[in-house]
């Protein structure tokens, strides 16, 4: 059995030691009611989630994103990285667009959940004294969580094996544990009301009510849930030796460095300026996201139409049918408008070098390919250029619309020990 180890500095035992310690205090000596007990369990989640968010930002690998979509996938498999002063941290552009999409569903679920659970309990019954220490013990967990990303994270180097996805991950976790928290505290509150009709949640929320005992009970449970958490790596251990059937084990991706020795190479080809905007044929079927865009807009203009606002409907109708040549351009500009293929002098390799990112994409030596195609479509015929694919054992490299004469199409094919396979026209 291969066991996953989590990083040095990310052990958290401490920080899930201070947040299950202090709702433990204030059920047993401090008569926290249900309402307190269930505020201090959504202010933790909104703090675990916020710190969560920060380390996600600061990842030190790429996350795992579809780089086959539309605009965003061309964004994704970009490798550019904002580097820190003086320090060894980086914000990677996969990670901002992760956090674009997680952080926005972790806040709208934190915000949601704080107002059906502790609109069920009642803030309103939430005492003056108990207020002041849960207000205590929120902020002994905010500065928990901030010393253990600072220490843990940061200055033990915690980051370097994160990427925002598996950083982030561990916060859905303890939402659920959260979550589970809080209905097991509503659940008790609503059981006091159902055994005296007259009760209100107000007065079901004191703690006499329905006994301590009971409080302290959705308090361990809630902490075992955190400790299932907190040892999460056995869980992976345990998953990966069965084949990572449940995904626990599933690791952040790395992006190895690729071999760049051609920067001097005096032969570099470059897609041809239409084929930059138009790289690769987009299939509706395939990439639908922009269609649907239209079609809702053209929804929009039918509700206006009924209204007679035929300005707003023909602005509309245009937005619609720009839509997709639009996407489809931002797509392949953003994929190869930087991009260039270096050939050296001996012809033995071809590398991708992305100029806007500085950085080589990829890199294809002769013994490397195991299949080697040329296709033209009818946009090809129009322009005078071919889409060279070069198939690995792993992956296939496309060079799109190279111009169709020794100066492009022939040089690359020439770095190869075979002639090409001539595809059908699509």
């Amino acid at each position: 059995m291969v066991a996953l180890h989590r990083p040095p500095g990310t052990n958290r035992s401490e920080a899930v030691a201070v947040a299950n310690l202090l709702p433990l205090v204030g059920v047993v000596w401090l008569g926290w009611n249900a309402a307190a007990l269930v505020t201090l369990y959504w202010f933790e989640l909104g703090i675990a989630a916020f710190f969560a968010v920060v380390r996600g930002l600061f990842a030190g690998r790429p996350s795992d994103l579809d780089t086959d979509a539309l605009v965003f996938g061309a964004l994704a498999s970009k490798p550019l990285a904002l580097s820190i002063p003086r320090t060894g941290v980086r914000i990677h552009l996969s990670s901002v667009l992760s956090l674009v999409v997680v952080a926005p569903i972790l806040g709208v679920t934190w915000f949601v959940l704080g107002g059906v659970v502790l609109g069920f309990v009642g803030a309103d019954s939430l005492p003056s004294a108990a207020l002041e220490t849960v207000t205590i013990a929120v902020g002994v967990v905010l500065l928990s969580e901030a010393g253990t990303t600072v220490l843990d994270y940061f200055h033990r180097g915690g980051y370097r094996e994160e990427s925002a996805g598996t950083a982030v991950s561990g916060v859905f976790f303890r939402l659920a544990t959260v979550l589970v928290g809080g209905i097991l505290t509503v659940t008790v509150v609503a059981e006091a009301i159902g055994v005296d009709g007259d009760a209100t949640a107000t007065e079901a929320a004191d703690p006499v009510a329905f006994g301590v005992p009971i409080l302290v009970g959705v308090v361990l449970v809630k902490f075992a849930f955190d400790l299932a958490g907190l040892y999460g790596d056995r869980l992976a251990a345990i998953d990966e030796s069965a084949g990572g059937p449940f995904g626990w084990s599933r690791e952040p991706p790395t992006r190895d460095p690729v071999e760049d020795d051609l920067a001097d190479a005096d032969r570099r080809i470059r897609p041809s300026i239409a084929g930059r905007l138009f790289g690769e044929p987009v299939s509706p079927v395939e990439h639908p996201g922009p269609w649907y865009l239209s079609v809702v807009c053209l929804l929009v203009a039918l509700l206006f139409a009924l209204g007679r606002a035929w300005g707003i409907v023909l602005g509309l109708v245009a937005v619609a049918v720009a839509i997709p040549p639009v996407a489809v351009a931002i797509d392949s500009l953003v994929r190869y408008g930087a991009v260039e293929y270096r050939i050296d002098a001996d012809g033995d390799a071809i590398v991708g070098y992305d100029r806007a990112c500085g950085t080589a994409l990829w890199r294809v030596e002769p013994w490397d390919e195991e299949g080697l195609r040329i296709e033209r479509d009818r946009l090809d015929e129009r322009l005078g250029t071919s889409t060279v694919a070069v198939e690995l054992r792993d992956r296939e490299v496309r060079l799109p619309r190279l111009p169709a004469d020794e100066d492009g199409t022939d040089r690359v094919v020439d770095v190869f020990d075979r002639r090409p396979d001539r595809g059908s026209d699509r």
